[in-house]
């Protein structure tokens, strides 16, 4: 019989030559027993690395799911909870709003009224408490900032600011 290949390779066509040798230099005992332990190591190979890893991710995957729908039903069962209560509003003018703010975040600022609003200038601080100032500002009161200065200081992470607000 005839075999016709298709791609033709030399080392593959001398390794097939002596694999076909070696098989018929066996006896026919001989070549029974190497073809059950190829057809047993084959279905070995099969099990434990085809089907166990298919049948270990479905039991993640179904675990997973269980434990999201767990959640989602806790979550439904809780019911709204509405939104967290933010900070209180601040009261008062708007300079003893932005100075009470500042004392909170430990800044030294300078408020003056001007005639749009208010003028709140911070000589020298801390970037992050700066940041952390304004955001206050702008949760607590009613004042929005028209115009921001920010500077660099003379030290890292240090910044000068003038800040305009209008009310």
């Amino acid at each position: 019989m005839k075999i016709v290949r298709i791609i033709e390779l030399p080392a593959l066509e001398a390794a097939w030559l002596r694999l076909a040798t070696w098989w018929s230099g066996l006896s026919r005992r001989e070549q029974w027993l190497v073809g059950t332990l190829g057809v047993l190591l084959a279905l070995a190979i099969l099990v434990y690395g085809v089907v166990k890893p298919l049948q270990a991710s479905r039991a993640q995957s179904l675990a997973d799911i269980r434990t999201y729908e767990t959640l989602s039903a806790r979550v439904r069962a809780a019911g709204n909870l509405g939104p967290a209560p933010g900070p209180a509003p601040r009261t008062g003018s708007p300079v003893e709003m932005l100075t009470q703010s500042a004392a909170a975040y430990g800044l030294t600022v300078q408020v003056e009224a001007t005639p749009s609003g208010v003028r709140a200038t911070v000589a020298d601080a801390d970037y992050a408490s700066v940041m952390n100032w304004m955001a206050d500002v702008a949760r607590t009161t009613g004042l929005t900032a028209t115009q921001v200065d920010l500077r660099r200081g003379a030290a890292i992470g240090r910044v000068a600011a003038m800040i305009e607000y209008r009310g």
